[in-house]
């Protein structure tokens, strides 16, 4: 299992968004051009944020974006899930069904206590836990890293 750019992008906009809240609101480009990430990637990344209700969007003239959530109640877990779908280690944890050995499978109970035990040790990091990262980091350069 890999986490691809489009559930550390989706973690990095949700990031942007908290650091600039209680500012005017974000538009797509403030972001693209802070987070070094295409507009157009951006657009269909806050899609996604948008329709699991961490996002919010605000049409006009002084519209743009901002979290709908309080960053304590959004968590590793469901950003990274919105963004890649539901997390498994191996297919079979997720579709047992899928291979024809599961009920047999010496190494399932394995496979299937250290997916639960990663999805737990996500589902305790809160975006809220990673401002506080960022905002103990050493900005000597003035250049923050957002990835995780």
């Amino acid at each position: 299992m890999k986490i691809s750019t489009k559930g550390r992008y989706g973690l990095r906009i949700l990031l942007d968004l908290a650091l600039h809240s209680g500012e005017k609101l974000r538009l797509i480009r403030d972001i693209a051009q802070s987070q070094q990430i295409s507009e157009k990637y951006i657009s269909r990344l806050i899609i996604d944020l948008r329709r699991a209700g961490m996002v919010k969007s605000v049409r006009g003239s002084k519209g743009g974006y901002e979290l709908a959530k309080v960053p304590q109640e959004i968590t590793l877990l469901a950003v990274v899930e919105v963004m890649e779908g539901p997390l498994s280690i191996v297919d079979c944890v997720r579709n047992p069904g899928g291979c024809s050995r599961h009920q047999i499978c010496a190494t399932r109970n394995i496979w299937q206590n250290l997916n639960s035990e990663f999805r737990e040790s996500m589902r305790k990091v809160t975006l809220q836990d990673i401002i506080e990262l960022y905002q103990k980091q050493d900005n000597t350069s003035g250049n923050w890293d957002y990835c995780i």
